[in-house]
């Protein structure tokens, strides 16, 4: 049996940087605090825990007392402006991990809001309700934009007034054309509907060739965190392109049968997937089919 890991997948710059900077702030004998999961996937939370960093909740944070050697880590996906008020107010020492595409988006998300409401009109944020990236564009705003995840969530739109339509970075490339044709086709004035397609090109790149590895492939084992937003966007392009294909977290999930009369398993995952864990996959391959 050939098993091949994607050489591609795996986690983003943006991921990257934040663990890194946590990494080096645990090295550095600093008491690490992650506001919400670094990155979703449990088993890399799991490791960055093992080494020192504490996942807290913006209750806990408000509790949190500060101290020579208390940082605060601000993750990839962002935060709204009330947070940085309170880590202020509160004379918390923080580090910003905040991914350099989103941190560009939320200042054309301020600027989308100052433009709309100069005449009346609506920002509309493409992205999944209650994802800490959205919660943080939102919170530039004082949470004034619409957020939609479908193109049914239009309805209550007024299309007579202007629109202003981004996106969260992490979403679907013809999720954002549809909605995007919607919003054009609704609108009484088309003219006055700004588009501005934010989504990351590191990540939506990704979907085209995800296609052709799969296709590549008898089957595909994709491995990312079940709260992975952009894992559940690529797996769906895993299994258009091959339908034998299976969604995990751990290793511990896989099954010897489920690799009856395969030749070619390939192995892929998240932005949020750690290459150790794929390796890891590839190993329980080996063991479960007497591969190694």
């Amino acid at each position: 049996m050939k098993i091949e890991i994607d050489e591609k997948s795996g986690f983003c710059y943006g991921v990257v940087s934040a663990i890194s900077k946590a990494d080096e702030l645990i090295a550095c004998g600093k008491r690490v605090y992650s506001l919400g999961d670094i990155v979703h996937n449990d088993l890399e939370v799991a490791r960055l825990a093992a080494n020192g960093v504490q996942t807290i909740d913006h209750a806990a944070l408000g509790a949190l007392e500060p101290t020579p050697n208390t940082t605060v880590l601000i993750r990839a996906h962002g935060e709204p402006k009330s947070t940085y008020a309170t880590l202020e107010g509160r004379g918390l020492e923080f580090v910003d991990a905040t991914c350099p595409v989103v941190a560009k988006l939320q200042k054309l998300t301020i600027e989308a809001d100052r433009q709309m409401r100069q005449v009346g009109g609506t920002v509309i944020i493409l992205g999944k309700k209650g994802h800490a990236e959205v919660v943080g564009l939102n919170g530039q705003i004082e949470n004034r934009a619409t957020v939609v995840e479908k193109v049914a969530d239009l309805e209550g739109i007024d299309f007579t007034k202007p629109i202003f339509l981004l996106s969260q970075t992490t979403q679907s490339l013809a999720l954002f054309a549809e909605v995007r044709d919607e919003v054009l086709a609704r609108s009484a004035n088309p003219q006055d509907v700004v588009v501005r397609d934010t989504i990351c090109r590191q990540v939506a790149g990704r979907e085209e060739h995800l296609r052709a590895f799969a296709r590549s492939c008898d089957m595909v084992v994709f491995v990312c965190g079940h709260k992975s937003s952009n894992g559940k966007v690529l797996f769906q392009t895993c299994h258009e392109a091959n339908p034998r294909s299976i969604k995990i977290e751990s290793p511990d999930e896989l099954r010897a049968a489920m690799f009856e009369g395969v030749e070619h398993v390939g192995i892929c995952g998240a932005t949020s997937t750690p290459h150790w864990l794929m390796e890891k996959v590839e190993q329980t391959i080996k063991k479960l089919t007497n591969t190694l």
